[in-house]
């Protein structure tokens, strides 16, 4: 089976709940990297989301390719930094950073990407990104230099994420950020859902399998996992994602 065959923006629409791994580049094992795809792959993993706030390794294109030639599973990019595309990926999340007023990080960069994207003619699904409060400083509020979503200010998320559907995204991602402590809470997962109806992503804090729970049953389509999956890769088995049927033929 192709696991890459089909539009991802469908396949994120899907009523199936999801899970999505996020490789970061600059972390990933270059030597073990054939072992840990097999492992994703048998536990299940829906997507391979790639992409970190900073990008310190020079071979980030060559990283992704070598990736891209060891698995049949999607892969997204989630991109931090226009140094951070390339065209070895199945489709490029579009991510405007709606929680925050750097002016970089809403439009700047993506007028600089946007005609690599089109020459390459990848799928590029339009996502609102909130970075929601954690109680230390990530990294991606760190290199952003913008305020995150107050973590109990579920209607301001809901509104941000209104505002992110109106100007045509596609999709929305909540985050409390790569190595956050907590994820973000049922209450916004639920208001974003309800506010806008799209395909909701959902990371950061991820550490178990009642927290992946918690966080579908709140209304999230799709779970994020990366750090967690770094210190302990075998986590993947433990979560066991509900049992859903498609109600779309993909």
């Amino acid at each position: 089976m192709n696991l890459r065959s089909g539009n991802i923006e469908l396949q994120f629409s899907r009523s199936k709940k999801q899970l999505a791994v996020l490789i970061d580049p600059d972390k990933w094992n270059i030597q073990q990297s054939a072992d840990q795809i097999k492992l994703f792959e048998a536990s299940g993993v829906d997507y391979l989301f790639i992409g970190g706030s900073l990008n310190v390794a020079n071979d980030f294109d060559a990283r992704v390719l070598e990736i891209k030639n060891q698995t049949r599973l999607p892969l997204i990019l989630f991109p931090g930094h226009p140094t951070q595309l390339t065209k070895h990926v199945d489709a490029t999340l579009f991510l405007s950073l709606i929680s925050g007023r750097n002016p970089e990080y809403l439009i700047g960069h993506h007028v600089v990407s946007a005609p690599y994207l089109n020459a390459w003619k990848q799928e590029v699904v339009p996502t609102g990104y909130l970075l929601v409060e954690s109680t230390q400083t990530t990294t991606a509020v760190y290199i952003s230099q913008t305020l995150p979503v107050p973590s109990n200010k579920p209607d301001v998320a809901a509104a941000t994420a209104l505002a992110g559907k109106y100007l045509g995204m596609r999709a929305m991602f909540l985050d409390t950020g790569s190595g956050a402590k907590e994820t973000v809470s049922n209450d916004m997962v639920s208001a974003v859902k309800k506010a806008t109806a799209l395909p909701l992503i959902v990371g950061g804090g991820i550490r178990t399998d009642q927290d992946a729970q918690r966080l579908w049953n709140a209304g999230a389509d799709i779970v994020v996992i990366g750090t967690a999956i770094e210190e302990n890769p075998t986590l993947l088995f433990d979560i066991q994602k509900p049992n859903q049927h498609d109600t779309q033929t993909l």
